[in-house]
């Protein structure tokens, strides 16, 4: 059995709200009988009773590896969308969220969500993440979200390198010979504090 990766059911708090807006309406019309203006509150209740029962009634949504699912409260009404078969994705407005999608064969399904802003940023998150054939508000998933990172796998399999120069390459300049004599001359500069050849090692001058 697939476990979705997110589920966005619809707040049942807006229910309630069209319950109580609807008792609302109820006793506005009953004032309204003797006072005509009581007939202007009810039906502003009436209709925030229509759109908290619309905002409660919408679809529950859920966001698997492979596909989109939205499950409508009436029975036998789920719609599945596999990721691959998603062209374009769309925000059309921020609460409740509408988002248009367009499949490949120019079909359009809007989804809505009034969750929290935190559900709806994760949810609109999803739904851009996870087609990586569509557009992305008219623009490519790689435009859209730039490259992928390569796994940190990879990226530690790969030699590491220095962040300072390296030092050049040094190539001998003198023969094997002559760098003993250079060496031997430089132990007796070293030693007597000049290169005079009528001097032994120990400073004192030769007999002739």
């Amino acid at each position: 059995m697939l476990v979705p990766v997110a589920r966005y059911d619809a707040p049942r708090d807006y229910l309630w709200t069209g319950v109580v807006a609807l008792a609302f309406t109820a006793f506005s019309g009953w004032v309204g009988v003797a006072w005509h203006w009581a007939w202007i509150p009810a039906a502003l209740l009436f209709a925030g009773a229509v759109a908290a029962f619309t905002l409660g009634l919408l679809p529950d949504i859920e966001v698997y590896e492979s596909h989109l699912r939205v499950e409508s409260k009436m029975p036998g009404r789920a719609v599945s969308v596999p990721w691959s078969e998603i062209g374009r994705v769309d925000k059309m407005f921020g609460f409740p969220l509408l988002v248009r999608l367009t499949l490949m064969n120019r079909e359009t399904l809007l989804l809505a969500y009034a969750g929290d802003t935190q559900g709806r940023d994760s949810l609109l998150r999803n739904l851009r993440r996870y087609p990586q054939n569509a557009l992305i508000e008219g623009a490519p998933w790689r435009s859209f979200w730039g490259e992928p990172r390569r796994p940190l796998a990879n990226r530690r399999a790969e030699p590491r390198r220095s962040t300072t120069h390296d030092a050049p390459p040094r190539y001998p300049v003198l023969l094997p010979g002559d760098e003993a004599d250079v060496e031997r001359m430089f132990q007796q500069l070293k030693t007597v504090g000049h290169l005079d050849p009528h001097s032994d090692p120990h400073g004192k001058p030769d007999e002739k």
